[in-house]
C-alpha cells in the first residue's frame, strides 16, 4: 500500500472513532487519498461542495445543528485559503471545527510548483491547534504517530469550555490513488476503540449565595447574549431573583415568565433607560446586536459575566467578576434575607418596590410596546421587514431551527418578534459577517432533527449564491430560504452614513438583480410573497425552497423610526416607570 493511502485510511478512521459523523469536501487532486478514504467509509456522511468557501460554511451549520466536531476536506493552494472565514467565525463562535489541507510535499515548495503556497499558519490565530502532519513513509511506527495526532486535534477542537477550530495539513506524496497493493509494515487497525479519551471538564456552576451574596439587589437583570453556556440556567437564575430576562435571539433564552421581548425598543427610550438602571446585571455569552442595550448595560452598577472561554466577552469593558457558569441558587431558591457578602451591592430605592415591583414594571412596559408594535405593523399595507420577522417567528412549527442572518433579520426579530420556547436560533454572532450564511443554513438544515428556516437579505443571499449549488448525489435539506430582497444593504439606512455624499453607491449598494431567477436556476423553487399576511402560507412544503419578499429601503428605515417613536409615545403616556 503507498503511504498517502495509508495515512488518509488511518485519518478517516481515527475520525470516526473521535466522534465525527459529517465531513464535508471540495474536490482536488492533492486531497485525493482522503477524498477516497472517507467515500469509502460508510460511517461518515459525506458532503461534496465545489466552492471551498461554501463548503467551510456547510460544515460549520453541520456542527451547530449536530454539535459535534465536523471536517472539512480541501486540496492545496487557493482551495485552502477560501476556508478562512469558517475557520475565523469558528473561532469566535466557539464551533468544533476540523480543518484538513492538503499540501505538496516539502520538496515542491518555495519553488515554483504549481499550486503550492505556504500553508503552514495559513489561519494564523483562528486554530485552537494548527499541525502539519510528516510526509506518510512506509516504515513502523507512523500509524502510532497518525491515531495520536488526530486524537490530540479531536480533542482540542471539542474541548469543554473553549471549542473551536483545529489545523491539520497533510503533505501527500505521489501516488494518490490506492495501487491495489494492500501490504503495510504494521497493522492500520486499532484494537482501541478510541486512541485517546480526553476527559471532559466540568465546571461546577457557583452557589448563588457565594456570588451574589444572600441578599442580592432586587433592581438586577440576566442579560443572554450569542453562544450563552447554558440558557436554561440563565432563564432559572432570572425567575429565582424575580429579574427579567433581556435574551437575544441567539442566546436562546427568549421564553418564560421572565423574559422582555421588546427590551431593545424600551432600552432605546432614554427616560426608560434612565429610570430601569440596574443595580447589578448577570450577563450570559456575547451581547452586541443592539446599542441600547449595550448603552444601558454600561450603566449598571455591577456586571458579573458568565463565560468559559479564556477571552470572555465583556464589549462594554465593565464585568467586576467572570464565572466559567451560571451561578445556581441550589434546592434552597432565593437566598434569604440576612447577612450579605461584603461584595453584594446594598439595596437602595429598589427596597420600596416590593419582592416583584421591578420585574412588574418591565413586564409592563413590555405589553405595552407590544402592542404598540403589533397596532403600527397590522396598519401597514405593504409587506414590511419587521412585519416579515414578527411574523416568521410566530408561524414556525415547534422544534424549528432558525438562522438568522447578521445584519437586519437578527435585529428585527430581537425587536419585534414574540418570545418563542420551542425554536433552536442560530446566527454566525463569532465575526458577525454576511458570508457563507446559505451554506451554514443548509448545513444546520441538514444537522437538525426537523425543519429549518432562515432569514437573509438580499446581499447575504447573494454573497453566497454558490451555497445553493446542490450535486445530484449530495442530500436535500428541509429548508426555507426567506430572503428580504431591498435591493442593496438596507442596514446602512438606519445607520450614521445615511444621507452623507455617495451614499447609494458605496453603502446602499444596489445589486438591480432579479432573485427569483437566481433562485431558480440554481433549481431551488421560489414564492414571491406580495400581500402583507400572506407569508405563512409561502412557507409551506418541502424540501429546499426559497420565499422572496420585495421591500423599500427607504419605506424600511421610516418605519422602524416611526416604531420607536410609537413605542416612546406609549411609554410616556402610560407605561414608562417614574
Amino acid at each position: 500500500m503507498n503511504p498517502s493511502t495509508a495515512l488518509a485510511r488511518v485519518l478517516v478512521d481515527e475520525l470516526v472513532r473521535g466522534g465525527v459523523r459529517d465531513a464535508v469536501l471540495s474536490p482536488g487532486s492533492r486531497s485525493a487519498p482522503i477524498a477516497l478514504a472517507l467515500v469509502a467509509d460508510p460511517r461518515i456522511r459525506l458532503h461534496v461542495r465545489i466552492d471551498e468557501r461554501s463548503a467551510g460554511f456547510l460544515a460549520l451549520g453541520l456542527a451547530l445543528a449536530t454539535n459535534r466536531a465536523v471536517a472539512v476536506v480541501c486540496t492545496s493552494g487557493t482551495a485552502a485559503a477560501n476556508l478562512h472565514p469558517a475557520a475565523l467565525e469558528a473561532s469566535h463562535a466557539g464551533v468544533p471545527l476540523v480543518v484538513l489541507t492538503a499540501d505538496r510535499p516539502p520538496e515542491l515548495r518555495g519553488i515554483g510548483a504549481n499550486q503550492t503556497i505556504d500553508q503552514i499558519g495559513l489561519y494564523a490565530a483562528a486554530p485552537r491547534l494548527a499541525v502539519e502532519l510528516g510526509v506518510p513513509e512506509q516504515r513502523e511506527g507512523q500509524v502510532r504517530y497518525w491515531r495520536s495526532t488526530i486524537a490530540r486535534v479531536l480533542a482540542t477542537a471539542t474541548r469543554s469550555g473553549d471549542p473551536g477550530p483545529v489545523h491539520v495539513n497533510v503533505a501527500f506524496r505521489e501516488p494518490l490513488v490506492p495501487d491495489g497493493d494492500q501490504t503495510w509494515p504494521e497493522s492500520l487497525d486499532s484494537d482501541r476503540p478510541q486512541w485517546m479519551e480526553v476527559p471532559t471538564d466540568t465546571v461546577a456552576p457557583p452557589a448563588l449565595r457565594d456570588v451574589l451574596g444572600a441578599d442580592p439587589p432586587e433592581r438586577g437583570a440576566v442579560v443572554v447574549g450569542h453562544g450563552a453556556v447554558d440558557p436554561a440556567a440563565a432563564r432559572r437564575l432570572a425567575e429565582t431573583l424575580g429579574w427579567p430576562v433581556l435574551s437575544e435571539p441567539t442566546g436562546n433564552a427568549r421564553s418564560g415568565p421572565n423574559a422582555v421581548a421588546t427590551y431593545p425598543l424600551l432600552l432605546a427610550d432614554p427616560t426608560f433607560a434612565a429610570a430601569m438602571r440596574a443595580e447589578l446585571v448577570v450577563v450570559v455569552g456575547k451581547p452586541g446586536l443592539s446599542r441600547s442595550l449595550l448603552g444601558w448595560l454600561a450603566t449598571a452598577g455591577r456586571q458579573v459575566v458568565v463565560d468559559p472561554r479564556p477571552a470572555w466577552a465583556d464589549p462594554v469593558l465593565a464585568a467586576g467578576l467572570v464565572l466559567a457558569a451560571v451561578p445556581t441558587a441550589g434546592p434552597g431558591g432565593r437566598p434569604a434575607a440576612g447577612s450579605r457578602c461584603g461584595s453584594a451591592p446594598a439595596r437602595t430605592s429598589s427596597a420600596q418596590e416590593g419582592p416583584t415591583g421591578w420585574l412588574d414594571r418591565w413586564h409592563a412596559a413590555d405589553l405595552g410596546a407590544r402592542a404598540t408594535v403589533d397596532s403600527v405593523l397590522d396598519a401597514e399595507q405593504a409587506v414590511t421587514e419587521p412585519r416579515v420577522a414578527r411574523d416568521l417567528v410566530a408561524a414556525l412549527p415547534p422544534g424549528a431551527a432558525l438562522l438568522l442572518g447578521s445584519s437586519r433579520p437578527i435585529r428585527d426579530v430581537e425587536a419585534y418578534a414574540r418570545t418563542r420556547a420551542d425554536l433552536a436560533v442560530f446566527g454566525n454572532r463569532g465575526v458577525s459577517g454576511i458570508d457563507g450564511l446559505v451554506s451554514t443554513a443548509v448545513g444546520i438544515a441538514l444537522g437538525h432533527d426537523g425543519p429549518t428556516y432562515a432569514l437573509l437579505g438580499d446581499l447575504a443571499f447573494l454573497h453566497d449564491h454558490g451555497g445553493l449549488v446542490l450535486g445530484p448525489e449530495e442530500q436535500r435539506p428541509d429548508l426555507v430560504l426567506v430572503v428580504v430582497d431591498n435591493d442593496g444593504g438596507g442596514i446602512f439606512s438606519l445607520l450614521p452614513q445615511a444621507g452623507q455624499p455617495g451614499f447609494e453607491r458605496v453603502f446602499g449598494t444596489p445589486h438591480g438583480l432579479d432573485l427569483l431567477a437566481v433562485a431558480l436556476a440554481t433549481g431551488w423553487p421560489c414564492t414571491v410573497v406580495e400581500g402583507p399576511g400572506d407569508l405563512p402560507g409561502a412557507l409551506a412544503g418541502a424540501g429546499p425552497r426559497v420565499v422572496l419578499i420585495r421591500t423599500r429601503r427607504e419605506d424600511t428605515a421610516a418605519l422602524h423610526r416611526r416604531l420607536q417613536q410609537a413605542v416612546s409615545a406609549a411609554l410616556a403616556t402610560g407605561s414608562a416607570p417614574r
